[in-house]
C-alpha cells in the first residue's frame, strides 16, 4: 500500500524547511522507525521515520529543495520488498555489464553530483569523506586536486577495449592556484544573522564590564566535586553558580528579566535563562525553565542534556523558544574579553570569559588570583545605567562569597 511521506507539521514560528539529508534512496528496503530524511529548519534539524517495514519507492522533494509544513515529500510502500520495489524496474531493464559496472554507486551531494558533472569525473573514483561515506563537494575539490587533471566521462565510456583512452584536461589545477569554494548558509547560521543583525538595528545596545574572583567557587568546587559527583551523577561545573547567581540577581532587578513589547514593558515573574551551546551547526540557546526551582544538582544536568542534544541535533523546537535572559561563555574557548549581542527579544545577556591568573591588590598586599572578566549588554531603552552595573555587581558579589545565595543576604 503506498503511503505519503509528508514533512512534520511546523510551529507558528517557522515558515518552512530544507531537505538536508536523505538517508534512504529510491527502492531501497526500510524498516519501521527507520530514519528516512533530515530536513532542516531555522531553529532545528528534524528527522523523518518510515512509518512501518517496506519500501521507499520515490522521492519528491530532493536534497536542497524548500518544504513547507505537512507538504508531501515522498512515496513510500509499505510491506513491500526491494525486490518488488518500483524503483527496481529500472534496474532490471538495464543491461547486464561486467562485474565491476554492478558496483554500487556512492551517493553523492546535490553540489558534489554538479560539480562532478560539469568536470566529467566518475563518482566511483571519489572517496566520499561525509555521512555514511556521501561524497561532498570538498571531496570533488580534493580528488580534482590530486589528480591535477581529469579525464571526461563519455569519452572514457565509448574507448574500445585494450586502446588507450584520450585524457581532456578539463579543468588543470596548478601548484600554488588559490581554490576558493563558495556554499549556501544553513538555515540555522542565516537566521543567526539575521537575528543579530535585528538586535544590532533594533535595540540601543551598551555593555559594562566587570571582573570577579573566582576563587572562591573554585575552592568549594574542588573541596565538593567528587562527593557532588557520586551523589547526583553529574559534574560539578561553573555554569551551575553563574545560573544560580543570575536567578537571584534577577529577582532583586526585575527590570533587567524585562522586555519591550511595542510601547509595553513585559515584567517576567519567572526565571528562564537560556545557556549558549556549541554544535556542529552553529551555536543554539536551549532554555532552562523555571531556574528558580532548581538545584545546582538540576542544573548541570540540564546542562549536559543539551549539550548532547545539540551534538546529535536533537534539540526541539519548544527548548529553544522564549527565555528571558542569557549566559554565554566565551571562555570555554579561550575568549579573555568580548561584547556579547543581545537575543531578541530579552533585553540583557551575560558574557562569560576565561579565567586566568592576575596579580591583584588584597588589602595593601599583592596577590595572584584567578579572575575572570564579566560583560553585560543591555537594551539602554529599558535599562539605565545604574540598574545594569548594580545588576553585574550582585553576581559579582554573590559568586565572591557562594554563601550568600544559599543566606539570601
Amino acid at each position: 500500500m503506498a503511503t505519503e511521506i509528508k514533512a512534520p507539521t511546523f510551529p507558528e514560528s517557522v515558515a518552512d524547511g530544507t531537505v538536508a539529508t536523505w538517508h534512504k534512496k529510491p527502492g531501497e528496503q526500510c524498516q519501521r522507525d527507520e530514519l528516512l530524511v533530515d530536513i532542516e529548519t531555522d531553529k532545528v534539524v528534524l528527522e523523518v521515520v518510515a512509518p512501518a517495514d517496506g519500501v521507499l519507492s520515490e522521492i519528491i522533494k530532493p536534497e536542497g529543495e524548500v518544504v513547507l509544513s505537512s507538504e508531501v515529500v515522498a512515496i513510500f510502500e509499505e510491506g513491500a520488498s526491494a525486490g518488488t520495489a518500483p524503483a527496481s524496474v529500472e534496474a532490471s531493464a538495464a543491461p547486464v555489464a561486467s562485474s565491476e559496472a554492478i558496483k554500487e554507486e556512492p551517493v553523492l551531494h546535490p553540489a558534489a553530483r554538479r560539480m562532478a558533472d560539469e568536470k566529467g569525473l566518475d563518482p566511483a573514483a571519489i572517496t566520499g569523506t561525509g555521512k555514511g561515506g556521501r561524497v561532498t563537494k570538498e571531496d570533488v575539490v580534493r580528488h580534482v586536486e590530486g589528480c591535477g587533471q581529469v579525464s571526461s566521462a563519455p569519452a572514457a565510456a565509448s574507448t574500445p577495449v585494450g586502446s588507450t583512452p584520450q585524457v581532456e584536461a578539463t579543468a588543470p589545477v596548478f601548484a600554488g592556484e588559490r581554490v576558493e569554494k563558495r556554499v549556501p548558509m544553513t538555515r540555522l547560521r542565516a537566521k543567526v544573522a539575521e537575528r543579530l543583525v535585528q538586535a544590532q538595528q533594533n535595540a540601543a545596545m551598551l555593555t559594562t564590564f566587570n571582573e570577579i574572583n573566582m576563587k572562591p567557587v573554585m575552592e568549594l568546587r574542588a573541596q565538593y566535586k567528587d562527593m557532588f559527583e557520586k551523589r547526583h551523577g553529574v559534574r560539578l561545573g561553573f555554569m551551575s553558580f553563574f545560573v544560580k547567581a543570575c536567578v537571584e540577581a534577577l529577582r532583586r532587578h526585575p527590570v533587567v528579566n524585562a522586555s519591550i513589547d511595542g510601547n509595553d514593558i513585559v515584567y517576567h515573574g519567572y526565571q528562564d535563562i537560556g545557556v549558549a551551546v556549541s554544535s556542529d551547526r552553529g551555536l543554539v540557546v536551549p532554555v532552562l525553565r523555571d531556574t528558580e526551582d532548581m538545584s545546582l544538582a538540576d542544573i548541570e544536568a540540564k546542562i549536559r542534556e543539551f549539550g548532547k542534544k545539540a551534538m546529535d541535533g536533537k534539540l526541539g523546537i519548544d527548548e529553544m523558544t522564549g527565555g528571558t535572559f542569557t549566559i554565554s561563555n566565551g571562555g570555554v574557548f579561550g575568549s579573555l574579553l568580548s561584547t556579547p549581542i543581545l537575543n531578541p527579544p530579552q533585553s540583557a545577556i551575560l558574557g562569560m570569559h576565561k579565567i586566568q591568573d592576575r596579580p591583584m591588590a588584597v588589602n595593601g598586599k599583592v596577590e595572584i588570583l584567578p579572575m575572570m572578566y564579566l560583560a553585560l549588554s543591555y537594551d539602554h531603552r529599558l535599562l539605565d545605567g545604574k540598574e545594569a552595573v548594580t545588576f553585574l555587581v550582585t553576581i559579582k558579589e554573590l559568586l565572591e562569597d557562594p554563601a550568600r545565595m544559599l543566606l539570601d543576604v
